[in-house]
């Protein structure tokens, strides 16, 4: 597993050994031992799964309590997946990383406690699949919103299009009222 640091401290991109061969592929998605040895010690407690159309965008979610940490990756599709900093303390507090998920590509990346998380969906459909280090708590769960200029994420929303979101996510707060951690 290659670990790649971005900009912001924590986010991480694994890339992932990929053995493959005319019968398919193989790669390991999680080995603690791994994991333990690059300088994660993660307990999982939750597995998701999700499906979702051409242009639905999830999120940002975090939770204020039991916040989590999620390692993502895509199975089926490709998402442009990303994390905002609202560690209050962080340096890079308010600013958003992004990176293209995809069946293909069989990135991953690694989300610490701290950050709000979104994907997009730019293929017709995605399986998203994400471990979490802390329990669902709904009581706490917040979202900021997608299209905040504050915070300026650059979707790859095709010009004259808008994303398909829940109701949740349409009502996002925005980065002044958004609570931070």
């Amino acid at each position: 597993m290659n670990f790649v640091e971005t900009p912001l401290k924590g986010v991480y991109v694994l890339e992932p050994k990929v053995f493959g061969d005319e019968r398919g592929f193989f790669l390991e998605s999680w080995n603690a031992a791994a994991f333990r040895e690059a300088g994660f010690d993660l307990k999982f407690v939750q597995d998701n799964h999700s499906r979702s159309a051409h242009g639905i965008l999830r999120g940002l979610h975090y939770q204020t309590e039991h916040t989590q940490g999620k390692l993502v990756r895509v199975t089926s599709g490709e998402v442009f997946d990303v994390a905002v900093d609202l560690r209050r303390d962080s340096p890079t507090l308010g600013q958003w990383f992004g990176v293209h998920l995809s069946a293909s590509n069989h990135k991953m990346l690694w989300v610490p406690p701290g950050f709000a998380h979104g994907f997009y969906v730019v293929s017709e459909s995605a399986d998203f699949l994400y471990k979490c280090t802390d329990i669902y708590h709904p009581d706490s769960e917040q979202t900021l919103a997608w299209d905040d200029p504050t915070v300026g994420i650059e979707w790859p929303v095709p010009p004259g299009e808008s994303p398909l979101l829940s109701g949740k996510d349409a009502e996002g707060h925005s980065w002044e009222s958004a609570p931070k951690l």
